[in-house]
């Protein structure tokens, strides 16, 4: 069957539309030549008429009778002189003219000479990298003309270059990480160090984009942040990162404001990334990110915090509303690490009940809890010297049933340390944060891919790159959140991170007992609802020694 043709208005319609445009593009720039004149003189009239209101306005009032009666008098000679009106409206013109004039300085035909000469010199650099014995027709030659390979150029006050586009032979191997990251390292060298670039590779157009990023605001206290229950702020990031930000307030009093991107990490029975891996060097801002997922968490959840560094700086969250425990002990750790095991089995099973009886899940399921480890490798070692269990070994449950229960875990650990961390916590901290200076290959390790910029090697605390789950590389700079009980603090942080905290109604002194009675509670519960399910011959739960529960055989793990 022989096809139609198509209405001649819908087969060249598109031709006649480019036609039009292409008419009224031509007409415009017309109109704007032959009126450019007047544009000019109306400029100008515009730009006198704003001076003469300034001189007014800057007139004293005891001088501006004098001042119209001088511009009256002017105005009645020129009205009675022979041809003053006309002489009067050409100067005006000619006035108008002169002040409207286009004032903007042209912009340099190219690069000057110390431009022109860094330009050289990196072309030079990339030869050795971008040429082949065999390619006939070469791009990159010692001595060859660096214009036909540097498209775009521009650089900052001080010479160094700001922006760059690259082109290169279509045979370099840039699928290839380690020609990238001689590339990448090479251009940072060349082009300044102590800046971070960001390199965007176009394989396809055979083009790299170097850009320089400008530096993160280091300025952001803790405060309150605008964002939804299950959504934590780890710090904030480029605007090209995210398409999100917040508005904040920042300065050294917060009296400024202003929208920043920032980076959420989203927790809960729906999230991809559940828990959180934070690595860095020693005072690189890991526990300040620690106070500040505290301190967020406490808005809808319950903490238990583990500090393995026992150096006091979680003191000023003990005894706050919402803290279980603050423990810097391997026996008080130990406790709080088998009750937060326990309350996990608790709330499954708590949930696949109500999920087979059809109900919502109880309240207390619903509740997030958070578990928070701050150096927990320093506790292996301790509990390998007294010959008890290591910490690490109770997080099993947490970390691979948290999701269900609502219940976080965030590890943070030192480089060093990284080795100390067993395999479960390894393997389901899916969001990392890595702090403070780090190579590109410590960066892969911890993160799972390198960074699209330059890691430099003196950075401000908090400043690191974070990662969730699959997704991008992000710079991150964490909220400044010290501790508001050091003496180093600045006043306007203390004061910002004291007025987060929660009040303080429990006595510290009170923390352990509360917990061991929750230990005791709980492993209770767990009991009698062995007892129950295995009389009633419904749940086919098997014992486990101690009152343990186990979670894969008790709770089938609810999908949504």
């Amino acid at each position: 069957m022989a096809r139609r043709p198509l209405p001649r208005i819908l087969s060249n319609g598109g031709a006649q539309l480019a036609r039009s445009r292409e008419l009224a593009r031509t007409a415009a720039d017309g109109a704007t030549d032959v009126l450019h004149p007047l544009i000019t003189i109306t400029r100008g009239l515009r730009r006198l008429a704003s001076a003469g209101r300034r001189r007014w306005a800057d007139t004293p009032k005891d001088r501006r009778g004098a001042l119209l009666f001088l511009v009256a008098s002017v105005l009645l000679v020129v009205a009675l002189a022979p041809y003053g009106p006309l002489l009067a409206v050409i100067t005006l013109m000619a006035a108008a003219a002169w002040q409207g004039r286009d004032r903007a300085p042209s912009a340099p035909a190219g690069p000057d000479a110390s431009q022109a000469q860094r330009l050289k010199s990196l072309y030079e650099a990339l030869v050795p990298y971008f040429s082949a014995a065999e390619d006939p027709e070469p791009l990159y030659t010692h001595g060859g003309d660096w214009g036909k390979v540097f498209s775009e150029y521009a650089f900052d006050s001080t010479g160094r270059i700001a922006h760059l586009v690259i082109g290169y032979p279509a045979y370099f191997t840039d699928g290839e990480p380690e020609s990238r990251a001689r590339i990448e390292h090479l251009l940072g060298a060349k082009s300044g160090r102590g800046r971070e670039y960001h390199f965007a590779w176009d394989e396809e157009a055979n083009q790299l984009t170097v850009r320089v990023l400008a530096p993160l605001p280091t300025d952001i206290a803790a405060q309150p942040f605008v964002t939804a229950p299950g959504e934590t702020v780890l710090g904030f990031t480029d605007p090209t990162g995210v398409q999100r930000t917040l508005p904040l307030t920042h300065g050294s009093h917060g009296e400024e404001r202003r929208d920043v991107p920032p980076v959420v990490w989203r927790t809960g029975i729906r999230s991809t990334e559940p828990h959180l891996l934070v690595a860095g060097q020693p005072g690189s801002g890991t526990s300040t990110l620690l106070r500040s997922i505290a301190l967020q968490a406490l808005h809808h959840g319950d903490v238990v915090i583990v500090d393995g560094g026992g150096t006091g700086e979680y003191a000023c969250l003990t005894g706050r509303d919402g803290v279980l425990a603050v423990e810097c002990g391997l026996t008080g750790a130990l406790t709080s690490l088998e009750w937060a095991a326990h309350e996990t089995e608790r709330r499954l099973i708590a949930a696949n009940r109500a999920h087979q009886a059809g109900d919502p899940p109880p309240e207390d399921t619903r509740r997030p809890l958070w578990l928070l480890l701050d150096r927990p490798s320093a506790f292996t070692h301790l509990a390998a010297a007294d010959g008890r269990e290591d910490p690490q070994s109770l997080l099993q449950v947490p970390l691979r049933h948290g999701r269900p229960a609502n219940v976080t875990v965030v590890v943070a650990e030192q480089l060093d340390g990284l080795e100390g961390l067993s395999d479960p916590v390894r393997q389901h901290t899916r969001a990392r944060v890595v702090l403070g200076p780090a190579t590109v290959e410590e960066l892969r390790a911890v993160l799972g891919a390198p960074p699209h910029t330059t890691p430099v090697d003196q950075v401000p605390p908090g400043r690191g790159y974070a990662r969730l789950g699959s997704g991008p590389v992000h710079r991150l700079q964490v909220p400044a959140t010290p501790d508001p009980y050091d003496d180093a603090t600045s006043e306007a942080e203390r004061q910002a991170v004291l007025d987060l905290l929660p009040p303080r109604t429990t006595p510290a002194d009170e923390e352990p007992e509360r917990l061991e009675a929750g230990v005791a509670e709980a492993v209770r519960l767990d009991k009698a609802a062995m007892e129950k399910e295995a009389g009633a011959g419904t749940e086919g739960v098997t014992e486990a020694p101690a009152g343990a529960v186990d979670a894969e055989a008790a709770v089938a793990e609810p999908t949504t």
